[in-house]
C-alpha cells in the first residue's frame, strides 16, 4: 500500500491470507489479454505477491516489479516467487506509490488492485501512474465498492459488518465506493474519456469458496485492524465484534450462502 494509506485492512495474518488466494486471473481478467511477453509491468500495492508473480509468468522475456509499504508482506511476496520458482524477471521494492522513484515512461503497464479506496487522495495516485507508463501503455485499476454488495442469507450481523465497515472507511476519509468513481478519477488525473475502458468484474462466492470468507472474516472481525480500528473510533463494541465474527461462521454454514462482491476496472490508454 501507498505510505499515506488509510490501509484500514492491516497486514494480520488472516488479511494476508485471504489476499494471497487473488491471482491474475480472478483479480486481473480484463488486462491479461493486453500484456505481451515482453512488457515491463509495475505492480502498486503488490501485496502478498501472488497476483505479481502470475503477471511474472505472462511477460516471461519482460520485468514486473511490484511495489508496497509494508516490509513484512514484501517477504512473503519473496517467498512466494521463490516457492513457484519465479524469480529471474521479478522484484519487489517498498515504495510510496505517491512518489514513484522511477523514470518517465519506464512501464509498459501499469497496475493497482484494491489500493485507490485506501488513500485520501486517489487522482495524485493515478497521475504517477500515468507518469511512469510510456505512451502507447496502459494504466489499469481494479477497486471494490462497497456499496453495492449483495450476500445470502441477509443476516442483521452481516449488514452490522458492512455499516461498521463504510464507518471505518468514513472515518479515515477515504471512499468505500470506489468502484463507482474509478473511471472520473482517471479522467480528473488527466485520462481522455476515449482513452478509458471500464468495466465491472465480479467475485462471486459460494459453496466452499463462501466458506472460505466465511470463516477469514470470522477471524478477520476480532484480529485484524477491522476490529482494533474499530473499537479506537467507538465505531463498535466488542460484544458487536463476537457477533458480527459468530454470524459469518453461521451464514458460512447456511444451504446456499453467497456474496457478490463488484469491482470496477478501469483500463487506460497514456497517450
Amino acid at each position: 500500500m501507498p505510505e499515506q494509506a488509510a490501509y484500514i485492512h492491516g497486514h494480520h495474518a488472516s488479511v494476508v491470507k485471504s489476499h494471497a488466494r487473488r491471482t491474475a486471473q480472478n483479480s486481473a481478467a480484463f488486462l491479461i489479454p493486453h500484456l505481451k511477453s515482453h512488457y515491463r509491468i509495475l505492480d502498486i500495492g503488490c501485496g502478498p505477491g501472488s497476483i505479481t508473480v502470475d503477471f511474472a509468468q505472462l511477460v516471461p522475456q519482460g520485468l514486473v516489479i511490484g511495489i508496497d509499504s509494508s516490509d513484512d508482506v514484501l517477504s512473503q511476496a519473496r517467498e512466494l516467487a521463490c516457492e513457484r520458482g519465479v524469480e529471474g524477471n521479478l522484484t519487489f521494492q517498498r515504495h510510496d506509490a505517491n512518489e514513484l522513484p522511477f523514470s518517465d515512461g519506464e512501464f509498459d503497464v501499469v497496475y493497482c488492485h484494491q489500493v485507490l479506496h485506501h488513500v485520501h487522495n486517489p487522482v495524485a495516485i493515478l497521475k504517477e501512474m500515468n507518469r511512469v507508463t510510456r505512451k502507447g501503455g496502459l494504466v489499469a485499476a481494479r477497486e471494490v465498492d462497497y456499496g453495492a454488495l449483495v450476500w445470502y442469507p441477509e443476516l442483521p450481523g452481516i449488514q452490522k459488518w458492512e455499516d461498521v465497515h463504510m464507518a471505518i472507511f468514513k472515518a479515515n476519509d477515504v471512499q468505500p465506493k470506489a468502484g463507482r468513481y474509478v473511471k472520473a478519477w482517471a479522467n480528473e488525473a488527466g485520462f481522455l474519456h476515449e482513452d478509458i475502458a471500464f468495466s465491472w468484474g465480479l467475485w462471486n462466492y459460494q459453496e466452499d469458496e463462501a466458506i472460505t470468507w466465511a470463516k477469514s472474516w470470522a477471524d478477520r472481525s476480532l484480529h485484524s485492524s477491522y476490529a482494533s480500528t474499530s473499537l479506537e473510533k467507538g465505531l463498535s463494541t466488542q460484544e458487536e465484534l463476537s457477533h458480527i465474527s459468530e454470524t459469518w461462521l453461521e451464514w458460512g454454514k447456511t444451504k446456499g450462502a453467497f456474496i457478490v462482491i463488484p469491482s470496477g476496472e478501469i483500463l487506460c490508454q497514456v497517450r
